[in-house]
């Protein structure tokens, strides 16, 4: 992609989108991506887009993780990890034998379900078992490698199993880091993280991220339990549309 063909619109363009989306991120601990690929994906071209949120939010996750690194819950983490490789596999072998509009069309109604709830606040206080670890992180890998939007099957997950609204955004955070890792690793090998003008835009990129990560972070503290539960709400709710305007155009 040739940075001369940008215009100044787009540019800034670009800056508000990438603001909102790790404002977001820095009160949620999740939803830059959710936010940022679809808008970018209308002026950029998608295997720029892609690579480059992938670094930003690598980034971010170290940021938040590492800020509050004793917030993380390991063990909640350590059971979703090697289920979820088993449904990147999973997903891998489905996405060249099976229809994708079908199951698009399932789970916008399935993140669409359990937004409603969140933004109603009317799931109860009780704890949802751990074993939903499983089917949580078997839909959020398959998901993932078909659809390269794993993460509201892991936010739902969690969302049920972490009451303290710190330690729910710190956990996203230390999760999608360890899905950032593999994701840069197979990048790399593909050849899509070496291009010279991804770097460009990311170091560029990269004091826009961090000041909307802090003032995100700024609002977080004021957030009460039940306006963190519906923010989640609200960023599911805009992910099953998003996933149902994509079955569309399959």
């Amino acid at each position: 992609m040739n940075f001369e063909q940008i215009a100044a619109g787009q540019i800034a363009s670009a800056v508000a989108i990438l603001l909102a989306a790790y404002f977001i991120r820095g009160i949620t601990g999740f939803g830059s991506g959710l936010v940022s690929v679809p808008l970018l994906a209308l002026f950029l071209p998608l295997q720029f887009v892609v690579p480059l949120i992938l670094l930003l939010d690598f980034t971010a996750s170290i940021v938040i993780g590492g800020l509050h690194f004793k917030r993380v819950k390991w063990d909640e983490i350590g059971i979703l990890v090697p289920f979820g490789v088993i449904g990147v596999i999973a997903g891998t072998t489905l996405l060249v034998k099976l229809p994708t509009e079908p199951m698009l069309y399932a789970l916008a109604g399935f993140v669409f379900v359990f937004a409603l709830r969140s933004v109603l606040n009317l799931h109860g206080d009780k704890l949802i078992s751990r074993g939903w670890a499983v089917p949580a992180a078997l839909t959020g890998g398959t998901v993932g490698a078909l659809f390269g939007t794993g993460g509201p099957p892991y936010v739902i997950y969690l969302n049920h199993r972490i009451r303290d609204k710190s330690d729910l955004r710190a956990t996203f955070s230390a999760l999608f880091f360890t899905e950032g890792l593999t994701r840069i690793a197979s990048f790399l090998i593909v050849g899509l993280l070496l291009s010279r003008e991804i770097w460009i835009a990311y170091f560029a990129a990269l004091p826009i991220m961090l000041g909307a990560l802090y003032l995100g972070g700024r609002v977080h503290v004021g957030l009460s339990q039940t306006q963190m539960t519906r923010l989640v709400g609200v960023l599911l709710l805009v992910s099953s549309v998003s996933l149902l305007f994509k079955a569309m155009n399959v």
